[in-house]
């Protein structure tokens, strides 16, 4: 098995507003090890965001999970850097997240883009 790292982006343009994406993993996927959400407006993601993540039809992040239970900081060591979920085995290859943005006075409104990394491994090294 071979390193694969993939990046999603979502970009969140409207206050308070609940945003639905659906992202493909690459055919070659066989397990997801980690993510790690970062933005381009970390304030933004820290205070504002929550999120419900699930990978083939199933919820391993349930409605409202806190973004920065699911973020890292630069005093973190790069390779300590993921959210560790096992070896979750892709079936489908699909990851669905629901994004929500919501008010906080620590970070006033401001468009940003939320990016998810996932991590895992796959079968061939192209």
């Amino acid at each position: 098995m071979f390193p694969y790292f993939k990046r999603f982006d979502l970009a969140v343009t409207s206050a308070n507003e609940t945003y639905n994406e659906e992202f493909e993993l690459d055919k070659e996927v066989r397990c997801i090890t980690g993510i790690l959400l970062t933005s381009d407006r970390d304030d933004q993601l820290y205070y504002r965001g929550a999120q419900k993540i699930e990978f083939n039809g199933k919820e391993y992040f349930p409605d409202n999970y806190e973004s920065k239970l699911l973020m890292s900081g630069i005093n973190v060591r790069p390779n300590q850097r993921f959210y560790e979920v096992g070896r979750i085995e892709v079936l489908n290859g699909k990851i669905k997240v629901s994004y929500t943005d919501s008010d906080n006075p620590n970070a006033v409104f401001a468009a940003y883009r939320v990016s998810f990394y996932v991590r895992g491994e796959k079968e061939s090294e192209t």
